[in-house]
């Protein structure tokens, strides 16, 4: 038997590790040559690890949430004949027999590359089931019945759980036991039933890596959270206008285009809200350039890809960046690059209502903007009520960086910018 071993490779500059997040074989599977035998994460960016050769999967090197160290055994295939040639430059590696692991097994223990044999014994010890179901003592649980038709049925001799309750929530009646010991026992009317199972489930992946930053972020950084009302009529009314004379190959405007240019007028007035902490150093980071972090819910959970030099970019512009990073990070095509070096990030629930939101800071930023709904409300012109599109911002700021007053002014001159919106295309 030829035994051909696959090393974790360098996913990255710099990557020591990565989190293995999916299989696509187990042992037994046959492989083709570059088939995709698994993925990994690092830097929320997910990438693919094809086989460089055909064999059968005998040992697989970890569990989905594992972190496996670059050039740790990752697949070991049995190719038929002699071992295959490495490649030049790659160290060989013992062909020692690896156990048959099965893939199904529960991944209760993390498995941080262990060799072969200590993988086999750990996986052997964690094979406990994922659903836990439990009923009442006795696994069964108790009949719903008075006292009194307790009694009855103790009495004659009836066993309860044989009995059809047709009470509410299934209790059982004295005509109820009438009908069974008639042997007459109408068909019960059917109750909310009581749930009885619990689901574990593992946090792995994106999920991990945005439990991992949101924790940091609530737990380092004391967050201020301002919230402001604006009126977007006259803005809507300009959209509504440039969408209707847009050009073919131009992108539908959101409000978010109008957003972002209001920010790079403000931030260049204000440039300490478009900045980054280093906490542990003790240095804030101000650049020029303006990088501004969409956060965008994906089918994988949370993630912010980064429209850059938002600065250099025009309404148009900005629409269609934030089109196609939308789309990528939907689809996993977006780049590690198009992930991370944001300077200050626009989340937006808007599309599912809710007037106000706390948001949480993209660590290691200092400043966060969040949109609410659009909604029509009566708003007093000075002699009237009329009706007004109104929405609130919701933005939080690092309170060791930003102080309170800077984080209003920030607010309240990107609502002048959105309630007059000519001004947005004013260069100052």
């Amino acid at each position: 038997m030829g035994e051909y071993v696959i090393t974790m490779p360098d996913v990255g500059e710099g990557v020591a590790e990565a989190e293995l997040v999916e299989w696509h074989v187990k042992p037994g599977d046959q492989v083709r040559e570059d088939m995709v035998l698994a993925a990994v994460m690092t830097d929320k960016a997910t990438v693919e690890i094809p086989s460089p050769v055909a064999g059968t999967v005998l040992w697989l090197g970890g569990e989905v949430g594992d972190t496996i160290a670059v050039k740790s055994p990752l697949v070991r295939l049995d190719t038929g004949g002699d071992p295959t040639p490495k490649r030049d430059g790659e160290p060989a590696e013992p062909a020692t027999p690896a156990p048959e692991v099965k893939h199904e097994a529960a991944p209760e223990e993390r498995l941080l590359v262990a060799r072969p044999a200590d993988i086999g014994k750990r996986l052997a010890a964690s094979a406990a089931p994922r659903i836990e179901v439990r009923t009442g003592a006795g696994g069964l649980d108790r009949p719903l019945a008075s006292p009194a038709v307790r009694r009855r049925a103790q009495d004659a001799g009836i066993d309860l759980r044989q009995v059809r309750g047709t009470g509410p929530a299934g209790r059982i009646t004295h005509e109820d036991l009438d009908a069974h010991a008639a042997g007459d026992a109408p068909e019960a009317r059917p109750g909310p039933a009581r749930r009885t199972v619990t689901e574990e489930i593992k946090v792995t992946g994106l999920r991990r890596r945005i439990a991992e930053k949101m924790t940091l972020a609530a737990a380092r950084i004391p967050h201020i959270t301002y919230v402001e009302e604006i009126d977007v009529t006259d803005l809507e009314d300009l959209r509504e206008t440039m969408n209707r004379n847009r050009k073919p190959e131009q992108p539908k405007l959101t409000l978010l285009p109008f957003l972002m240019r209001a920010m790079v007028k403000t931030i260049g007035e204000q440039p300490g809200v478009n900045a980054t902490f280093d906490d542990e150093a003790g240095i804030i980071t101000r650049p020029a350039a303006v990088h501004i972090g969409i956060a965008t819910q994906t089918p994988s959970g949370l993630m912010v890809p980064v429209v850059r030099h938002a600065e250099a970019r025009s309404i148009w512009d900005c629409a269609t960046e934030v089109t196609r990073l939308a789309e990528a990070a939907r689809t996993g095509t977006a780049q590690r690059e198009e992930l991370s070096g944001s300077t200050i990030t626009v989340t937006s629930l808007g599309a599912m209502g809710g007037i106000v939101t706390t948001p949480i800071i993209n660590h290691p930023e200092v400043a966060i903007v969040g949109v609410n709904k659009i909604a029509v409300r009566p708003v007093w012109d000075g002699s009237q009520f009329v009706p007004r599109k109104m929405m609130n911002l919701s933005s939080s700021f690092d309170h060791r960086v930003i102080d309170g007053w800077d984080a209003a002014a920030f607010v309240q001159r990107i609502r002048a910018l959105l309630e007059t919106p000519a001004l947005i295309f004013i260069e100052s």
